[in-house]
């Protein structure tokens, strides 16, 4: 695995805090998707070879599968999957328990940050990610929550910040 120096996470929206929910088919989900993809290029230009998803609905995926797609353009670069535990998937429909399990699958690392759940295994898998990195990638609405907090502590440890706006202006 690379070191901090060369590593890019990301942190984003669940599909509950998203304008089209799950609906991904949506032309603003669409762009958002665009986005992240050229966000994600960018960083590989600039160095980065390893990239720590943290596996959650929505934005998480995304940029996973994004990554998953730079790989063939760019085989160098790694991805590692950050799970805050092992049920993490366990509630979600079927549909997207098999798409996560397929990501899982094609990831180059796993890493389990906690054993088993509690209330403060999303933060902690958060704060790993972070503190493996230089760079955080954030598609942000600007409203409180994880992915804030997340970003709010990546600026703390001095991580560049790339800001992907859920909506274009």
């Amino acid at each position: 695995m690379r070191g901090r120096q060369s590593a890019c996470c990301f942190t984003g929206h669940r599909p509950v805090k998203l304008p089209w929910r799950y609906n991904e088919s949506d032309p603003r989900c669409l762009a958002l998707k665009t986005r992240l993809y050229a966000a994600a290029e960018s960083v590989i230009r600039d160095g980065t070879e390893h990239f720590i998803c943290g596996m959650a609905e929505g934005c998480d995926i995304y940029f996973g599968e994004i990554v998953l797609e730079l790989k063939r353009r760019y085989p160098n670069i790694t991805l590692e999957a950050a799970l805050p535990c092992p049920s993490q998937a366990e509630q979600w429909d079927r549909a997207t328990r098999v798409r996560y399990r397929a990501l899982l699958a094609r990831c180059d690392y796993e890493t389990m940050v906690s054993a088993q759940y509690s209330s403060g295994c999303m933060q902690r898998r958060n704060r790993y990610m972070v503190d493996h990195s230089s760079v955080l990638i954030a598609a942000h609405d600007g409203f409180p929550g994880g992915t804030r907090s997340t970003i709010e502590y990546a600026i703390r440890r001095g991580l560049k910040v790339v800001d992907v706006p859920i909506l274009e202006e």
